[in-house]
C-alpha cells in the first residue's frame, strides 16, 4: 500500500533484535539493564549520539543518524582518512569524560573466558591449535592492569556514522561503562589495521600497539563461539576468523 513503510531487520538474534521503519529504529532487548545502560550513557556522553523517541519495555525507540557508517566488518571503508581520525577524535573526547556512575562488567573475568573458549575452539574442530595458541599468546597483552575510561564498550565501525568528514553520532551503548581505552581503539579497528594511524591521529595520544593487536586477537577468539551460534559467519573474509590469521 502506498505510504506504508516497509520495516527492515537490522540485526536480530535470541538476546535482542533491532528494527527500522523509515526513520525511526526500533531497538527489542529482553534484558532491560541493557536497555537501562544505553539510555543513561547515550544522556552523559560527551559525542553526538541518537536522539531517545520514546521507551517502552522491552522496546527503545531511536531516531536515525544522519550520514552514513565508517564502514562495515569484511568489506573495504570508503570513508576518508579525515572521518577515521574524526572517530578517533571522538573517542579521546569520551575516554577523557567523567566515569559514569556504574562500573559495568564488560571486561571482567577475561582469562578464564579466553582458556575456555580457546579449548572449546579447538575440541570442536573450529580452528586450528596453532592458529589459536598463537593468538593466545598474542591476546595475554590485553591481561594488565589499566586506568579505567568511560568505555563504549561495543565500539564496531558500524556504530559510528560520519557526514563530510565528521561524527554525526554512535550508537549501541549497551556495554558502556568503566573499561580500558585501547578495547575501545581496538574494537573501532577490528578488520581494518590500516586505519589505525588515522584513528590514532585524530586520538591525539600515543597508545601500547602491541595492546591494541591483543585486543584483536582476544575479542575474536571470543566472540567466534557466539557468532556461530547466533547465525553470524565469523569465518567470513575480513572477519574475525581472517583477523586471527593476520596475527600468524
Amino acid at each position: 500500500m502506498a505510504g506504508v513503510e516497509e520495516v527492515e531487520v537490522v540485526v536480530a538474534h535470541n538476546e535482542r533484535a533491532t528494527l527500522r521503519v523509515g526513520d525511526v529504529f526500533l531497538k527489542v532487548d529482553a534484558d532491560q539493564t541493557r536497555l537501562d545502560v544505553e539510555v543513561e550513557a547515550m544522556a552523559i556522553a560527551p559525542i553526538p549520539t541518537p536522539e531517545v523517541l520514546w521507551r517502552k519495555p522491552p522496546a527503545l525507540a531511536l531516531a536515525a543518524l544522519p550520514g552514513t557508517a565508517l564502514g562495515r566488518l569484511g568489506e573495504p571503508s570508503t570513508a576518508s582518512p579525515a572521518a577515521w581520525a574524526a572517530a578517533g577524535a571522538a573517542v579521546r573526547k569520551l575516554h577523557d569524560a567523567p566515569l559514569p556512575p556504574w562500573q559495568g562488567r564488560h571486561l571482567d573475568g577475561l582469562a578464564p573466558r579466553l582458556d575456555s573458549e580457546c579449548e572449546w575452539l579447538v575440541t570442536n574442530g573450529l580452528l586450528a591449535a596453532d592458529l589459536v595458541a598463537r593468538n593466545r599468546r598474542v591476546a595475554e597483552a590485553a591481561l594488565r592492569p589499566w586506568t579505567p575510561v568511560f568505555m563504549h564498550g561495543d565500539l564496531q565501525l558500524t556504530h559510528v556514522f560520519v557526514e563530510d568528514d565528521e561524527i554525526t553520532g554512535v550508537l549501541d551503548w549497551s556495554e558502556a561503562g568503566w573499561g580500558d581505552a585501547l578495547y575501545d581503539l581496538a574494537i573501532l579497528t577490528l578488520g581494518h589495521e590500516e586505519r589505525l594511524g588515522h584513528v590514532l591521529a585524530g586520538y591525539g595520544t600515543d597508545v601500547d600497539l602491541d595492546v591494541i593487536r591483543a585486543w584483536w586477537s582476544m575479542r575474536s577468539l571470543l566472540a567466534i563461539r557466539w557468532l556461530a551460534e547466533h547465525g553470524f559467519d565469523p569465518a567470513a573474509p575480513g572477519c574475525e576468523v581472517d583477523v586471527l590469521k593476520a596475527r600468524m
